[in-house]
């Protein structure tokens, strides 16, 4: 099986806690913040925790239509998480799955680093186009600051 992979690292001034608690309301911030990108996320089985399954549908930007996702990890301890998608048209065909790692790492001055490697993992030798990872790695970047953007504005959320 051949991979292919992406790293998308991000600075922040919040302290990692804040971080790993913003993201682990992804699913209900992001097709707010970014509609454009995440239509819905939907909650098929599960609470939220390891296991839980979810069906993201994309937005007009995004040249998917669906895709669906299952918790691997969460360690609020390290600030981890984990996941995978294992079905869809975001798979594009020629993809088992795409893991995702992401990691909060504390910076010195109080804020953090989210840390997001993305692999995908597929059924032969043909890989995602470089500019469709290009692509994916601006969206997981602009994701991010429009999140951080939204808990800004809501700090009594976070």
């Amino acid at each position: 099986m051949t991979t292919a992979s992406i790293e998308v690292e991000v600075t922040s001034t919040f302290p990692a806690e804040t971080v790993f608690k913003v993201f682990n309301n992804f699913h209900t911030i992001a097709p707010k913040v970014s509609p454009q990108v995440f239509k819905s996320i939907e909650t098929l089985e599960g609470d939220g925790g390891v296991g839980t399954i979810r069906l993201f549908t994309f937005g007009d930007d995004v040249p998917f239509e669906s895709g669906k996702f299952k918790q691997d990890v969460i360690d609020a301890s390290n600030f981890t998480y984990n996941y995978t998608f294992f079905e869809g048209d975001n798979l594009m065909g020629i993809l088992d799955s795409i893991n995702h790692y992401v990691k909060i790492v504390p910076s010195a001055d109080g804020g953090c680093v989210f840390k997001q490697t993305v692999v995908y993992n597929c059924k032969g030798d043909e890989k995602p186009p470089t500019d469709v990872l290009n692509f994916e790695k601006d969206l997981y970047e602009k994701t991010y600051k429009a999140i951080e953007a939204y808990a800004a504005a809501h700090p009594e959320s976070y």
